[in-house]
């Protein structure tokens, strides 16, 4: 039986994988901690004390991943992030020069986020309703 989301794993060229760090990090607010020692290059970024976006080194024998690979296409569209204070977010992200989108989603009581990080990963962050 599922229970929940436990994160998600980007893996990347090593040359982009600290870029992927920052925007998280920078961008998105998690804070890079532990990780074990897997053998190869990466990164954990956590939110809550949870290690929830996991980066990962490409190795050199692993073909590149989804829509560059036509012969193995995706349907990965995004991850979804819940947030607070989406005025503060948005000011954040506008002070950093990225680019978003905004909807206000009456059905799910939700001001969401949509953005793209580094690699075209599609991001979205949920923040509830604000009075």
């Amino acid at each position: 039986m599922i229970t929940g989301l436990h994160h998600i794993n980007l893996r990347a060229p090593a040359e982009l994988l600290a870029t992927l760090r920052d925007f998280y990090r920078d961008v998105l607010g998690l804070t890079v901690g532990p990780r074990p020692d897997f053998g190869s290059d990466g990164y954990w970024l956590y939110a809550g004390g949870h290690p929830i976006v996991h980066l990962s080194a490409q190795r050199p024998h692993e073909p590149q991943r989804g829509p560059v690979d036509t012969a193995a296409p995706t349907t990965f569209d995004h991850t979804a992030f819940a947030g607070i204070n989406a005025k503060a977010m948005a000011a954040h992200l506008a002070a950093l020069g990225v680019t978003f989108h905004e909807s206000r989603s009456e059905v799910t009581q939700q001001h969401q986020f949509f953005l793209q990080d580094p690699a075209g990963n599609g991001v979205e962050i949920n923040f509830p309703f604000e009075g």
